[in-house]
């Protein structure tokens, strides 16, 4: 009997769980960060970046989808935030404004490394590659050890110092919040039960383009992993330097 699952659905379902992983490993990065530098002012230096990124991204989402901002907070102590009205585009307007970041940060980190790669000096030699299958994640590890040996150890470069610097801060807000994930969890739902029911009755055209489009997300969930894996190396020793700190 011939299998109902399909290469293009385990490819899906991958998809969907590397972005789970995605934004659990950026609550976990925020969580660590958060509490093991102590002063305030110090969290605040290091989230900022990724913060206002991260509105932006909403604000995004808030012209693509019609919906009228009200107020923005770029940053302060208790983070940024973004007010609107209702979007014109009903259910997947919130769905597309609330999970903007998942979407938007991965194009910035993307332009981060081309910028440090092409006019700072950093060597970026290999292509990161998309997560579809386990094997991935393991060509994924590689790549990144060999980003970080190049740049450390092999010619050490002070710019990617800084680099670390806003990557380990754009990771932090990579996922979307709770109140943002409440906003768009029907259409998100919506959003996969509808991609499992396109794909199995596998119209090729409709297919093909579904699949296009999964894929480019798919890729830059990879980069955005890649780099949490950065930031994650980045946040280990400072955890265990503070936590012996008395």
């Amino acid at each position: 009997m011939e299998s109902v699952v399909s290469p293009a659905m385990v490819t899906f379902l991958f998809i969907i769980l590397t972005a789970l992983v995605v934004m659990g490993l950026s609550r976990l990065l925020d969580h660590i960060w958060a509490r093991v530098l102590r002063l305030p002012w110090l969290y605040f230096i290091v989230s900022a970046p990724g913060v206002i990124v991260h509105e932006c991204a909403h604000i995004i989402g808030c012209f693509v989808t019609g919906a009228k901002i009200k107020k923005v907070v770029l940053i302060s102590k208790e983070g940024g935030m973004v007010s609107y009205a209702p979007p014109v585009i009903p259910l997947v307007g919130n769905v597309i404004i609330s999970t903007a970041p998942l979407f938007f940060l991965p194009i910035v980190l993307a332009a981060l490394t081309w910028f440090f790669g092409t006019y700072a000096g950093c060597t970026f030699s290999s292509a990161i590659p998309a997560l579809d299958s386990f094997a991935s994640v393991y060509s994924l590890i590689i790549t990144v050890g060999e980003i970080l040996y190049q740049n450390l150890f092999v010619a050490f470069n002070g710019w990617f110092l800084v680099y670390l610097y806003l990557v380990t801060s754009l990771v932090l807000s990579f996922s979307p919040s709770t109140q943002d994930l409440k906003n768009a969890v029907v259409g998100i739902l919506t959003f996969v039960i509808a991609g499992f029911c396109l794909l199995v009755t596998g119209i090729p055209a409709v297919t093909g383009i579904f699949l296009t489009v999964i894929g480019l997300f798919g890729t830059g969930l990879a980069i955005g992993f890649a780099f949490e894996l950065v930031a994650l190396l980045v946040s280990l020793p400072v955890l265990v330097f503070y936590r012996k700190t008395p």
